[in-house]
């Protein structure tokens, strides 16, 4: 069976946030920046993929690619992966997030071609339900109507009780990095005394150097730690925290490709892997490392980098087939206000949302929706990912020696 791509089109959306999110190295400043992939077979069969970052510049990278994705059969897979990502010409042309996305469609439109959901594709689900966490960020106050603003532990701790009353999360991640460690701390040993049966989750996204990421350590030793992610950049950064504290090192950063996923089983840095599907290049790749994981007994989870409910789909086929000791996924998609879905937002239910059984990825386009907000891209344009508006002159350095004032 051969379902031969004819056309690439991409386009560019801003969805509005509840309030913009602050991280280590900036913020999304208030709504997010995707791109939509739409991949046509000859036969009119359409598969969508998604990516973020980039705006316009990610809609030209994607659609300067046709001359590589027109003629070639969806069905081939491994032969995409040589095209987009070859280790060589990488150097050069690093494809591996466009990739994702063109996989993203070619396997919504091999599903939907055979009848059957992706996960079927990937040798079928595991759980009907992928269970997530509230992934909690500092934010700050909704610029229209001055809501929304997380900056205290109070208001942490109250955020954190929303979420659980309105979604059902028994697993809570705090984004960190922003302000001062001894802050930050005081803020997670809140959540600590206000759940304390609940999973913590601890991301400063590699912020802390890696004396400060073992004090930090030591100090939440006590609370019931899921893993500690990133607290300082790199592997051989982690493996000294990992050596110091008595946690689960995770990260979604620095193993994010086989080879370094391979140094990582050889000398020991990190104990849970965290998934991405754009991070690793599409699904596929995401669950062949996760087989190397669960060879290895290294705990894995999937990751979130800002998604729509496009790769939304894709996390939840993810989770669905990942084997092994899996974590709670991550997911920014409670702070979006809208999608570009037909049926608007999938829904969460006692922390988890449904992995859809309908062929392929088993999401569609709401059209209206994507014009609309194609619509609002082109009126607001782009935000820099890795600035502040709150900060202008500030930039973040690795570790980071200027922490913005709580």
């Amino acid at each position: 069976m051969q379902l031969i791509i004819g056309d690439l089109r991409a386009t560019t959306v801003t969805v509005p946030l509840e309030a913009p999110l602050r991280h280590s190295n900036g913020a999304h400043w208030g709504r997010f920046v995707r791109t939509v992939v739409e991949v046509e077979t000859t036969e009119g069969l359409v598969g969508l993929g998604e990516l973020g970052g980039g705006g316009e510049s990610a809609r030209m990278a994607v659609e300067g690619l046709r001359g590589h994705v027109a003629g070639h059969n969806a069905f081939d897979l491994s032969a995409l992966w040589f095209k987009l990502c070859n280790p060589t010409a990488s150097l050069y042309n690093n494809r591996v997030q466009v990739h994702a996305a063109i996989e993203f469609a070619c396997l919504d439109i091999i599903g939907q071609a055979l009848g059957v959901p992706v996960h079927d594709l990937l040798g079928g689900k595991l759980r009907d339900r992928v269970a997530f966490a509230g992934y909690l960020f500092f934010r700050y106050a909704n610029e229209h109507d001055g809501t929304g603003e997380v900056r205290t532990a109070d208001q942490l701790v109250q955020h954190a009780r929303e979420l659980k009353a309105l979604h059902g999360f028994s697993a809570h991640k705090l984004k960190g990095g922003v302000f001062p460690p001894d802050y930050e701390l005081e803020c997670y040993q809140a959540l600590g005394a206000a759940f304390p049966e609940d999973d913590l989750r601890y991301d400063p996204n590699a912020a802390l150097d890696v004396k400060q990421a073992i004090r930090f350590g030591k100090a939440i030793e006590p609370l019931r730690n899921d893993y500690y992610e990133d607290p300082t950049w790199g592997l051989n950064g982690l493996r000294q925290v990992r050596d110091a504290v008595d946690l689960r090192i995770a990260t979604n950063t620095v193993v994010t490709s086989i080879e370094q996923l391979a140094a990582n089983v050889l000398h020991r840095a990190v104990d849970v892997v965290l998934l991405d599907t754009t991070f690793w290049g599409g699904i596929r790749p995401a669950l062949q490392a996760a087989t190397v994981c669960d060879a290895f007994q290294l705990g894995v989870g999937v990751h979130s980098s800002g998604e729509l409910g496009i790769q939304l789909a894709t996390m939840l086929h993810l989770g669905a087939v990942l084997p092994g000791s899996q974590y709670s996924a991550d997911a920014h998609y409670h702070h979006l206000t809208d999608d570009v879905i037909a049926g608007g937002k999938l829904a969460y239910e006692d922390g988890s949302i449904a992995v859809p059984d309908g062929p392929g990825l088993g999401v569609s386009l709401d059209r209206e929706k994507l014009a609309e907000y194609a619509a609002l891209y082109a009126e607001l344009g782009n935000y820099p990912y890795d600035r502040d508006p709150g900060r202008p002159d500030w930039f973040a350095l690795v570790p980071n020696e200027n922490w913005a004032r709580p």
